[in-house]
């Protein structure tokens, strides 16, 4: 078979290798993490919303981040529910390149909140006096139109370079989803250029995003540690327990899929796939956990709406 232009390719998806014979059975827990993704992101930004205590800058990107959560879910499970429940695996071009841009975009977002976040809460163990004044309405405005247009400026060349040139008889991509490094491999062209894109984008988002959280819990750390009081110290620490976790849950899969490609050459063929399913399910799904059980003044919302009774008594308490 010769080699094809892109418009007119179709490209094919896998589920877990090794396991078709169950992919039926694995579309019902997909399903049920999409819509818990879909619940508890929609009701963190509906209680932040309507609950007018919460109108503070913690709670504001704490939306964003929800926001952005909803997003990856939207653009990552529609093609991997048609390969589980359906056995569907082909992808046009112009979807797959319309789904990588958006996972992408929305992931790099995510990042971006996530850094925003621990300026977040280093401004308010550091100056927690000023902290109103610092990150007024207008400024947090601005930091969230500035990672909207980080994000989509820096992918939209993706699409574009990837449009042009024609691609091989091998259109297996081995993901259950479009990714850019993905697709750009199936290529029958030089993709340097394509390759120098992709790393600069990596370097200057995951990259540069993850070294500024680490400076920020190192300031974060810095000045706790001449907090006098054990008590504060633990009760200032207790604040960013919530954004260490998403942090963790959004980083540790990339970065354990970097070791495994570059040493693990003996390693199953389902454990990229895995890490990468951890990497863009789990934050949406788990964030909104993380955050309720952590984060008192949306529990205690949580309980209004759910347990009108028992909420009153806890308000009472304090608890």
């Amino acid at each position: 078979m010769s080699d094809s232009s892109s418009n007119d390719t179709l490209f094919f998806l896998i589920g877990l290798p090794g396991l078709e014979a169950l992919h039926v059975w694995l579309s019902i827990p997909l399903c049920a993490l999409y819509l818990v993704s879909l619940a508890g992101n929609s009701l963190i930004i509906w209680v932040v919303r309507s609950e007018p205590t919460l109108h503070q800058p913690m709670y504001y990107f704490l939306s964003i981040l929800a926001v952005t959560d909803l997003g990856l879910s939207a653009y990552t499970m529609p093609t991997m529910l048609t390969i589980y429940m359906l056995g569907l695996r082909q992808v046009a071009v112009d979807v797959c390149l319309a789904q990588l841009f958006f996972i992408h975009t929305f992931s790099i977002m995510e990042s971006s909140v996530l850094l925003t976040m621990a300026f977040d809460c280093f401004v308010a163990i550091r100056s927690p006096l000023h902290y109103g004044t610092i990150l007024t309405n207008t400024r947090i405005a601005s930091l969230g139109l500035a990672m909207v247009v980080r994000s989509i400026g820096l992918h939209i060349p993706a699409p574009i370079m990837l449009k042009k040139p024609p691609y091989c008889q091998n259109r297996l991509l081995s993901h259950s989803y479009c990714l850019h490094p993905d697709v750009m491999k199936l290529a029958c062209a030089n993709t340097h250029i394509n390759s120098a894109y992709g790393l600069f984008v990596v370097i200057s988002t995951l990259g540069m995003d993850s070294v500024l959280i680490v400076l920020s819990y190192g300031l974060i750390l810095q000045t706790v540690l001449y907090i006098a009081s054990k008590a504060e110290r633990m009760k200032a620490l207790n604040t960013c327990v919530s954004h260490i976790c998403a942090v963790l849950l959004f980083y540790i899969p990339p970065i354990a899929m970097s070791m495994i490609h570059r040493f693990g050459k003996t390693t199953s063929p389902s454990s990229p796939v895995l890490l990468s399913y951890l990497h863009y399910l789990t934050p949406p799904v788990l964030n909104p956990v993380v955050y309720t059980i952590k984060t008192k003044e949306i529990r205690l919302r949580m309980l209004r709406l759910f347990c009108p009774g028992r909420s009153g008594i806890r308000d009472i308490h304090g608890h």
